[in-house]
Order: structure tokens, then C-alpha cells, then sequence
């Protein structure tokens, strides 16, 4: 089965990696489905993005990075997905992610969401909070790959 991972990944963190990772075994492929979202004003390109999270993942063999724009359900029924997947960090994750799986299913009936949990250790990392750090010059490096912490370094001297 195809499951399909979107998300706006601006960065993509150790949080998202490792749901990916872990997802990659649980499913015959995963697509990672970078998001052109009109109500974000994201810090790279989504080809930045692609590109990024392309260099994290070329060690798993059935992961796929690609980009979309629309609706998600649209992008699942051309790629062939039966699943999506989210990662839940906190309680009110939860929350906001049951509401979408809610109005996906209404749209797409035969596509399912499949929720995991974050890992602990993780589970207090976002993009926004990465870029905020960042941004004021602190450590990044637990929280994120090595070629995005260099990547917001060059970008944030700019």
C-alpha cells in the first residue's frame, strides 16, 4: 500500500525523519508530499524543500519525495494512495488532525488516515520553533539534519 506524508516541512525536522522512517516499514511506499500551502509564507522554496528532504531520505529505498498543490485527498487519488499519514505530538495535534481526517474521508471515503505518535524524545520539535531558534542564532543541531542546519545558517545570514 501507498501512503503519502504531506506536509509544508519548512524544515523538515528529526520529528519528521523519524515518522518517516518508521512509516517506511509499515507500508510498501511512502511518498513525502511537500505542500504548497497559500496561507504560509515558507522560509525555502518548495524546491529547496524537495531537494532537502531528498538528500535525508536517499538511504530508504521506498521513500519518494515529490511536491503537490490542492487538495491532499486529489493528490492521494493520483498517486494511487489508500492512506495518509500524520504524526500527533501533543494533545491538541489531535485535535486539528482528527477534524481533517474527518473532512478527507468525506472527500475520498476509500483513503485512510493513519495516525502515529511521535517518539518522546521528539516530540517537542516543529518547524516554527526550529526557525524562531534559528533565527536568533541558537543550536539547532539536535533538532534537525545536518544539511538543514547549514542550510538555515546560509539562509538566515542573508
Amino acid at each position: 500500500m501507498i501512503a503519502i506524508y504531506p506536509g509544508s516541512f519548512d524544515p523538515i525536522t528529526l520529528g519528521h525523519l523519524d515518522l518517516i522512517k518508521r512509516s517506511s516499514i509499515l507500508f510498501e511506499k511512502v511518498i513525502v508530499a511537500v505542500l504548497k500551502n497559500p496561507n504560509k509564507k515558507p522560509l525555502f522554496s518548495i524546491e529547496k524543500r524537495v531537494q532537502q528532504i531528498t538528500e535525508c531520505v536517499n538511504n530508504i529505498s521506498n521513500v519518494e519525495v515529490d511536491s503537490f498543490t490542492g487538495l491532499t485527498v486529489e493528490y492521494a487519488k493520483k498517486k494511487q494512495a489508500g492512506v495518509l499519514l500524520r504524526g500527533l505530538r501533543v494533545m491538541s495535534d489531535f485535535e486539528q488532525e482528527l477534524q481533517m481526517a474527518h473532512i478527507n474521508k468525506t472527500l475520498e471515503n476509500s483513503l485512510e488516515t493513519v495516525f502515529l505518535a511521535t517518539n518522546t524524545e521528539l516530540s517537542f520539535i516543529s518547524s516554527s520553533v526550529v526557525k524562531e531558534i534559528a533565527k536568533f542564532g541558537g543550536e539547532i543541531e539536535h533538532l534537525v539534519p545536518p544539511n538543514i542546519a547549514e542550510d538555515l545558517r546560509i539562509y538566515l545570514k542573508k
